[in-house]
């Protein structure tokens, strides 16, 4: 008999150490593993050094303080390595340090040599790049895992499904931690609860965390419907639902990446596995963590790594800094066949680096008039604004009397180029012109609210929009760009400087500006994207601009009517009427009337937003002022433009 006990409990720790290893086996398989297209860095290269020596074990080190770390290091840019940690919101810090070192190691197995590489795993993240990356959502790389079993009545899983989501992904954007967890009873007797949580990478803004758990909710509707459970990660946040508690404060079954085991079932005896795989499981834990916890005297505790430093620390003068020999030979010398734009600051050139990255070259003119130490503040400045809506600074060269910027290329040119040409702007179809409106607002959004700075743009118009490769939008040009303090909303200049016809009547008439004469450049905007006419535009059977023709088609019920021929057979009513609404609430004379950035963007997302009725915009002022003033300086069909960029002293 004693012999007997003796077997069976040799057994069951054989099956239940088998069960912990098999466990342990899959938790070791990230969820999501990508390695970038961003070229590949040579063995002992600066760059490995930095990555490897320096970044790697500061993500490992601060991410496990509190959960999340962000930051960068290198010399200048060829060797410069972003990096991003963050670990799953509801996991202790001791658990997070383990993983994130796991992480640390797996990333430059699996992606060795990449200059830029992703890895999830189920409880934490772990990203670098040669590219900065912080604050860009990017929902487009995924992956997803469903449990095959589909709910015994999906119209009510489903409905029910969404009403939890919907509570979660409104809730997590706004906290710090980018994480919201929660359940819902179906009555269902099957699937009588549903669990779930949803987290973005805490760099993001709360509109792009918010778009980016959008993404995914609807990839679940088109992949996954009816499924009892689904794991959807993409490389800035995740969304995941099981009918079972799954979080670390309650009896978890382990997640899998096997889309074809199905987790539970419909009848008696599936039920009864299904309790007993949990069981098992928890019996498995529970002794592991007994087994752990008397052999943790035996372990010795790991020196912390040093501290790098934040981000706010790197992003420095020497690390964005250009050779002018680079430049040149990115450029060919500045050869005229790579010339893509000109105006009042001088010349804009496509180049290419040495590791193939393309770049636009922006070469002031040497009458900019700035000092070298106001041009390298201005740099700095504008390489803290990181947003997937705004065009992305490189670098500057700064050398004898030449002052050159350096930017990301963007091939499509500018949203002029499109928008007010005959022909080319039936490129521009409505879904299309209402996603540059999103990105606008969202890069807009971030400038007044989310970055670290309240930035008004002041020189909004549609050449200042450039276009990628997909036709997401980037504001550009930031040479007229002025900070406020976080708790400043006005301010006043002698220098009035933009564009005619963008500019609000309070700026031109008595030099004051405010987040609100964005808005007003930005209603101008919508309202151009909507008609395909610049505001300068003559009505055919008399003069009138377009605040006034839009305001007189409101007024007589015609709205409709300003809709770009182009577009009367394709498009939205419900959005065009939006936008319109929208871009006459923006162009309204009084400022306190016109609304927030963050109100437009809500708008724009939810179509349910009421919105209150227009007032009369103001247009009158430049037929008064138009011959007496005139501070634009555009640069018609540029690409890469960045208008405006003698960048004066603040």
């Amino acid at each position: 008999m004693l012999l007997f006990r003796s077997c069976a409990m040799k057994l069951l720790l054989y099956h239940i150490c088998l069960l912990v290893f098999q466990m342990h086996t899959r938790a070791q398989e990230p969820f999501l593993l990508h390695c970038f297209d961003s070229g590949n860095y040579t063995s002992g290269s600066q760059f490995e050094k930095n990555l490897v020596n320096i970044l790697l074990p500061s993500l490992v080190s601060n991410g496990s303080r509190n959960g999340f770390f962000n930051t960068s290091y290198g010399g200048n840019p060829a060797d410069t390595v972003y990096g991003l940690a963050q670990c799953r919101g509801d996991i202790a810090m001791d658990e997070c340090q383990s993983w994130l070192n796991t992480s640390s190691k797996q990333i430059v197995q699996r992606c060795p040599k990449r200059k830029g590489a992703y890895i999830r795993f189920d409880k934490c993240i772990l990203r670098y790049s040669n590219l900065n990356f912080f604050s860009q959502e990017e929902p487009n790389i995924w992956d997803a895992s469903y449990h095959t079993q589909r709910a015994s009545n999906t119209d009510v899983f489903n409905r029910k499904l969404d009403e939890l989501l919907a509570n979660l992904s409104s809730t997590a954007p706004s906290r710090a931690s980018k994480f919201s967890a929660g359940k819902i009873e179906t009555n269902l007797p099957l699937q009588n609860t549903i669990y779930g949580f949803v987290d973005c990478t805490r760099d993001l803004t709360e509109l792009g965390c918010s778009s980016c758990l959008q993404h995914l909710i609807n990839r679940i509707h088109q992949c996954c419907n009816g499924q009892q459970g689904v794991y959807i990660n993409s490389v800035s946040c995740t969304v995941r639902f099981e009918i079972y508690p799954f979080l670390v404060d309650h009896v978890a079954a382990p997640p899998t990446k096997d889309t074809g085991n199905t987790m539970g079932g419909e009848s008696e005896k599936g039920k009864r596995i299904s309790v007993g795989t949990i069981l098992a499981t928890a019996v498995s834990i529970a002794i592991g963590v007994l087994l752990l916890s008397t052999l943790s005297w035996c372990w010795v505790t790991r020196k912390k790594e040093k501290m790098i430093g934040d981000a706010n620390d790197i992003i420095n003068v020497e690390s964005l800094q250009f050779d002018l020999s680079t430049v040149i030979a990115a450029t060919n010398n500045f050869s005229h066949d790579n010339k893509i734009g000109q105006g009042g600051f001088g010349w804009v050139y496509k180049g290419k680096l040495s590791n193939g990255q393309e770049i636009a070259v922006k070469r002031l003119s040497k009458s900019s008039g700035q000092g070298a130490e106001e041009f390298k503040n201005e740099v700095v400045l504008v390489a803290k604004l990181q947003h997937r809506n705004l065009v992305r600074l490189l670098g500057f060269c700064l050398e004898g009397e030449e002052k050159i910027l350096i930017y990301e290329f963007v091939p499509n040119k500018s949203l002029d180029y499109f928008l007010f040409d005959s022909d080319k702007r039936a490129c521009l179809d409505w879904p299309t012109r209402y996603k540059i409106i999103g990105g606008i607002a969202r890069g807009l959004l971030y400038l007044h609210e989310d970055s670290r700075f309240k930035i008004i743009h002041r020189d909004l118009k549609a050449s200042n929009v450039l276009l990628d490769g997909d036709m997401n939008p980037k504001i550009s040009d930031f040479g007229m760009a002025r900070i406020f303090g976080m708790d400043q909303s006005q301010a006043n200049t002698n220098r009035v400087v933009g564009t005619f016809g963008y500019m609000p009547p309070e700026y031109v008439r008595q030099g004051l500006f405010s987040v609100k004469s964005d808005i007003y450049s930005f209603g101008v905007l919508l309202l151009e994207i909507i008609t395909g006419k610049k505001n300068s535009f003559y009505h055919s059977e008399y003069a009138e601009y377009l605040l006034s023709f839009a305001w007189r088609n409101w007024n007589e019920g015609t709205a409709s009517e300003l809709l770009d021929p182009i577009l009367r057979e394709f498009y939205s009513r419900e959005e065009v009427m939006r936008c319109i609404h929208i871009g006459l609430l923006c162009v309204q004379d009084n400022v306190d009337q016109r609304p927030t950035m963050a109100t437009i963007a809500r708008t724009l997302n939810i179509h349910s937003v009421a919105l209150e009725l227009p007032q009369r915009p103001a247009f009158l002022g430049y037929e008064r002022m138009e011959t007496t003033q005139s501070t634009s300086r555009s640069i018609p069909e540029s690409m890469n433009d960045v208008t405006n960029t003698e960048l004066a002293p603040r």
